[in-house]
């Protein structure tokens, strides 16, 4: 079953029983109704994608001017649009996609053909949320990113940074405030060389000298 509802607006009711029908036999999740108000009440209402068939000329509200409304939903909101028309002029197709219709199918349906265009519109609602749902965790991982900008004064000789409190604080204690990051301190070799091996060195020149086993003596 598809993860999105399909809205079906017609106000002949053969026409909608008929491609409701076709579309439940494919396990689609459908909601029907037979008036553009009511269409425009539901895509008002809907929080969650929704792919709509309306056929062109409905009473209230034709499927036109839902197009032209829907068309100015903010970007957030996902909703794929299909006129269902029996204008198959080049001049109708044009005024309908300029509406802000995605596609159309036209009157008497092909079933295998409607439901290729079903299909096609539920893919391209798949990949808005997919997009849509990256920019939200893109979003929300910057907005805990901390930077740091500007000029940091450090000093030469113990590498201390100077805060805008004019304190000084040690470099991980300074970015540890100021940004995410944790620290796991270790000693590189360089220093492992210069300061923790000379230290070894007078460690065990300090030690006292053992005395010799009486065993070795003899």
């Amino acid at each position: 079953m598809s993860r999105y509802k399909i809205l079906i607006a017609d106000d002949d009711p053969v026409g909608r029983e008929l491609l409701a029908f076709a579309l439940l036999s494919n396990d689609f999740e459908v909601e029907a109704v037979s008036d553009g108000e009511q269409a425009w009440h539901v895509l008002q209402q809907t929080t969650t994608p929704i792919l709509a068939v309306l056929d062109w000329h409905m009473p209230i509200l034709d499927g036109l001017e839902i197009c032209r409304r829907a068309h100015r939903f903010p970007e957030s909101k996902l909703v794929y649009l299909i006129l269902l028309t029996g204008n198959t002029g080049r001049d109708a197709v044009v005024r309908g996609l300029e509406a802000g219709a995605h596609d159309y199918i036209t009157k008497p349906f092909d079933n295998e053909e409607m439901l290729a265009r079903i299909r096609v519109g539920l893919r391209m609602l798949t990949l808005q949320q997919t997009l849509a749902d990256r920019v939200r965790e893109l979003e929300s991982a910057i907005s805990n990113v901390k930077k740091l900008q500007g000029l940091l004064p450090i000093c030469s000789y113990c590498k201390s940074i100077r805060t805008d409190e004019d304190y000084w604080q040690q470099v991980e204690h300074y970015l540890s405030a100021h940004t995410e990051a944790e620290f796991s301190h270790g000693i590189c070799p360089s220093c492992y060389k210069k300061v923790i091996e000379p230290q070894l060195r007078q460690f065990q020149n300090r030690l006292p000298s053992r005395p010799l086993d009486d065993t070795k003596q003899k």
